[in-house]
């Protein structure tokens, strides 16, 4: 089957919601993924990429800068999904290809990523796209 990767378009928010919704079990409403994409798509420091099949938005990445001042510059992906009828069909590595591109474009030292623990088969399919990790977080939060 083939697809495309494409930059974000604002018609393809519904797509990424439902991608979050159905693939990443992220209970967000679709009104409030629609603004915050509005504003992430008007600035620089993030890029979103689509992969279509047959005008159907079947995976994405989103990724922004990560500047550290202890470290070089480099990128962050913040999420990535494709749909599961479309998974282990390249999709995926071509998402991650399409943000390492833009890593090298912009003279990023590397792409980074923080994937949850329980996610084993995530890590598995980014050690196969020469991703590593040496070491073991932990995220914490406040709400406010």
């Amino acid at each position: 089957m083939d697809y495309i990767i494409r930059e974000f378009r604002t018609e393809d928010c519904e797509s990424i919601w439902r991608l979050n919704t159905y693939e990443m079990g992220y209970d967000y409403p679709i009104e409030d993924t629609r603004e915050k994409l509005s504003a992430l798509i008007r600035s620089d420091e993030h890029k979103i990429f689509v992969a279509v099949c047959c005008d159907e938005v079947i995976g994405y990445v989103h990724a922004n800068n990560y500047d550290l001042i202890y470290a070089s510059h480099m990128k962050n992906i913040m999420g990535i999904a494709v749909a599961e009828h479309m998974k282990r069909k390249g999709v995926g590595r071509a998402l991650l290809e399409a943000v390492e591109n833009w890593a090298r474009e912009t003279n990023a030292e590397g792409v980074r990523l923080v994937s949850g623990e329980s996610r084993r088969d995530a890590h598995k399919f980014y050690h196969r796209c020469g991703y590593s990790g040496d070491k073991m977080q932990i995220n914490m939060v406040k709400k406010i």
